[in-house]
């Protein structure tokens, strides 16, 4: 059967397709949720000169003011108005002093819907309904006008200022097909909207939290990925290198494609250096690559590719690279995964870099949802075949409590950056943790920043643990023992090597059993 659309292409995809036919569904939340605008864009979304759309409003803002307020939208058309769109007011049937209660006011919506069979009726507020009648008038007069309206196939939607409360016994909301609430949510920093589909008869809708925003186009909802089941795209059983000299040879020719990797190490170390280098590779190799960043802006990554000699003003003239830049401000889970999936839709990215996960999770603040989102992510662009490689920023002294918290196995390969302590100096290395099918060096490797990049260098023999953790290894020094029986507990630690820091040397000892 075919469904009404809604106008939003998001809800359209919750609802399976949109509304179907005869179907009466309310349009619940609280004043300034959007309630209104959802409505109005439905209408001049499925008002034709055959089937026009129909908007009912009681004694709520008069319509000059309404249509004042709607030409701000895209969707708004001032020449639809009366041929497609109608708005009618509802006043002189809703006069108290009426003896026949609200049977005019339902008549007159079923006339007009028998007549003209408009596509979408809209009755704005129907809470206002229960000012003029009792609770017996009103069940009879909702359960006439929604028993009528469903033999037809025109969709009516009543929109009302109902708390979450209300729609827990409400007479309007057992009687209905389908319910929508919209909910805003006060947060820092940025406020939220989202909305959920709570009842819908005659069809299989997606469930869950689903945020939407209020532009210039009206409302767009970014379904939750987790409700998602992508379509499965075969993988390629070929690896891709890394284009990042001497890492290649670590990972046993570099990662497969399709692979999920996970480039973690604290500020500075060189972890935005190696996605877009990574991704130069790619787009090197005639493919095309999508980098999605929370600080940097577009311009400032094509600043960072340059200054290395990597042509991103070129490969975006060519399509060959998409930069998805996310303020924090405006950093939501269901944003981010929509603009991804998007681009996947209409330019299949063959490598997609997001940077960083940890401040996805700051920004998100939802920690108990964040494992299964960063599940069905990762699972997105797994089932595209496309190759993901997510940065995601650590202490200095290494892993602290954060993102990355019961997230590594979902990635098929971990690559960590470090500092280490080069004497009075500060180098950088680098050691491939984990690589899923396939074999790999574990050894530590010194990364220098050059002009064309990252460069992994020769195996580090003098250095143990990150930056903080201890000092050179010493040749001839030994692992502290424990205390044998009569030892004297002030007895003096061993003359420290030439150079050595008394303190320093003292806490590697300690140390090295438990981090070397």
């Amino acid at each position: 059967m075919k469904r009404t659309t809604t106008g939003v292409t998001g809800l359209d995809l919750l609802l399976n397709g949109g509304l179907l036919p005869g179907a009466v569904v309310i349009l619940a939340g609280a004043p300034g949720t959007g309630k209104t605008i959802l409505a109005q864009q439905a209408c001049f979304a499925n008002g034709t000169a055959e089937h026009k759309s129909v908007y009912y409003t009681t004694v709520s803002e008069p319509h000059t003011k309404l249509v004042r307020y709607l030409e701000q939208f895209s969707f708004f058309d001032q020449e639809a108005l009366g041929a497609r769109v109608e708005h009618i007011h509802l006043g002189d049937f809703l006069r108290p002093a009426r003896q026949d209660g609200l049977e005019p006011l339902v008549s007159e919506i079923v006339r007009k819907t028998l007549d003209e069979e408009p596509a979408i009726v809209v009755v704005d507020s129907a809470k206002m309904l229960r000012d003029f009648a009792g609770e017996r008038d009103l069940r009879g007069a909702l359960y006439d006008l929604i028993g009528r309206i469903s033999q037809t196939g025109t969709v009516l939607l009543l929109v009302g200022e109902y708390t979450p409360e209300e729609l827990l016994s409400g007479i309007e909301f057992s009687l209905a097909d389908g319910i929508i609430q919209l909910e805003y949510e006060s947060r820092e920093p940025v406020d939220r909207r989202w909305l959920r589909i709570t009842k819908m008869r005659g069809g299989n809708h997606r469930s869950g939290r689903h945020t939407f925003r209020i532009g210039t186009d009206g409302i767009v909802v970014f379904p939750r990925i987790e409700t998602l089941i992508p379509h499965v795209v075969a993988a390629v059983p070929e690896q891709i290198p890394t284009g990042i000299p001497g890492l290649d040879e670590l990972m046993n020719g570099g990662p497969m494609q399709g692979d999920a990797t996970l480039v973690t190490g604290p500020p500075g170390v060189g972890k935005t250096i190696f996605g877009l280098r990574w991704l130069t590779e790619g787009m090197e190799r005639g493919k095309h690559c999508l980098y999605v960043t929370f600080q940097d802006t577009a311009d400032q990554l094509v600043g960072v590719a340059g200054s290395f000699g990597w042509d991103f003003v070129s490969a975006g003239a060519a399509e060959k690279l998409s930069i998805s830049y996310v303020p924090m401000g405006d950093l939501d889970l269901d944003a981010l995964a929509t603009a991804v999936r998007s681009e996947l839709g209409t330019h299949p990215a063959s490598r997609i870099v997001i940077d960083s996960l940890a401040e996805l999770a700051f920004a998100a603040r939802e920690g108990e949802r964040f494992p299964a989102y960063m599940r069905s992510l990762v699972g997105l662009v797994r089932a595209a075949g496309s190759s993901l490689l997510i940065t995601s920023e650590t202490g200095a002294h290494g892993f602290s409590g954060n993102a990355l918290d019961g997230l590594v196995f979902l990635f098929d390969n971990v690559i960590d950056l470090r500092y280490i302590e080069e004497g009075s100096h500060l180098g950088r290395a680098l050691y491939v943790a984990k690589m899923r099918r396939s074999k790999h060096k574990t050894a530590l490797h010194t990364v220098t920043i050059t002009d064309s990049g990252l460069v992994v260098g020769n195996e580090i023999e003098s250095v143990t643990g990150r930056l903080g953790w201890s000092v050179l290894r010493t040749p001839g020094l030994r692992e502290p023992s424990s205390p044998s029986p009569g030892a004297r507990p002030d007895r003096p630690d061993p003359p420290a090597p030439a150079g050595a820091c008394p303190l320093r040397q003292r806490t590697a000892r300690r140390q090295i059993r438990s981090y070397g």
